[in-house]
């Protein structure tokens, strides 16, 4: 993420990356149960919190503050912001989605590559939070039905929520979404 930060050209605006233990945040598919990537996703949040936190003593409260990451990083961006990102400036999940908050009874989907449903039941109610997720239609890694679920979930938050899908097969930062980013971390004053 860090190196993200070089490409967005914006020399005002501080970067704070934690790094997973071999850059790895769980073991297993965002999709796959809960328990299975635990203690890492508990671990992450944690983690995220921190960093708000230690941002938050240095002056920089979350109404100054956008928490982003690619792929495992923004399914941890994403659902940090769903459970604790009340107050928030903006968030971003390039290439990720929501991971859930408890296993449905449901039976495992195509649309999810197999895996079954979540839920998704979050207290944090928005006002004025930016939410942007891009990520491709064929992404091997994130289902599409699971970006639509949780662009679902953050408007029913209150979230100002953007969603881009790119055409094609793809894992990865497309130019468009460096010029989102700038445009979201122009904004906070």
């Amino acid at each position: 993420m860090l190196g993200l930060a070089g490409h967005l050209g914006l020399p005002d605006i501080a970067f704070v990356a934690p790094e997973a233990a071999g850059r790895s945040w769980w073991p297993q598919s965002f999709l796959a149960p809960l328990s299975e990537n635990e203690p890492g996703l508990s671990s992450g949040l944690r983690l995220i919190g921190r960093a708000v936190d230690m941002l938050g003593s240095e002056g920089i409260g979350p109404e100054r503050t956008m928490i982003m990451g690619f792929s495992q990083g923004a399914c941890l961006a994403l659902e940090y912001t769903a459970r604790n990102g009340k107050g928030l400036y903006a968030a971003a999940g390039l290439s990720g989605g929501l991971v859930g908050t408890g296993e449905d009874p449901g039976p495992a989907q195509d649309a999810l590559y197999g895996y079954r449903p979540k839920q998704f039941d979050y207290d944090t109610r928005f006002s004025g939070t930016k939410i942007f997720i891009g990520c491709h239609e064929r992404d091997p890694h994130i289902p599409l039905a699971r970006v639509r679920t949780s662009q679902e979930v953050f408007a029913k938050m209150g979230a100002e929520i953007s969603v881009q899908i790119y055409p094609g097969a793809g894992h990865g930062i497309v130019d468009d979404e460096i010029k989102v980013l700038r445009g979201l971390l122009n904004g906070p004053s």
